[in-house]
């Protein structure tokens, strides 16, 4: 299995990225993927995830509003569309693929990226 990050970058505050996470090995279309997050210093935390089944997606409430998470199946690509972004945001993202993913959040990540820098500065 592998996951693929790309799209990562500097970009000074208010301004967008989108990541991309491109996926092999596995049944894209029946898994719970997503992305995390871990800034230098801090814990890894879940940033969204979108549900296989039934669509639902999770965002940490600090990137409601701004973020987007999406996915292609035929092209088993995971989204994340960043707007309005604050220094705040700088951090490694990550591309997951978990067991769980609901309105309440990630539980039991079990594929991981290698990661994408994502630095908001001026």
């Amino acid at each position: 299995v592998q996951l693929v990050e790309s799209g990562g970058g500097l970009v000074q505050p208010g301004g967008s990225l989108r990541l991309s996470c491109t996926v092999s090995g596995l049944p894209f279309y029946n898994w719970n993927v997503g992305w995390f997050r871990q800034a230098p210093g801090l814990e890894r935390e879940a940033v969204s995830c979108n549900n296989w089944s039934n669509g639902i997606t999770y965002y940490t409430d600090s990137v409601k509003g701004r973020f987007t998470i999406s996915r292609d199946n035929a092209q088993n690509t995971l989204y994340l569309q960043m707007n309005s972004l604050k220094p705040e945001d700088t951090a490694i993202y990550y591309c997951m693929a978990s067991m769980i993913c609901s309105a309440g959040g990630v539980r039991s990540p079990i594929y991981w990226g290698q990661g994408t820098q994502v630095t908001v500065s001026s």
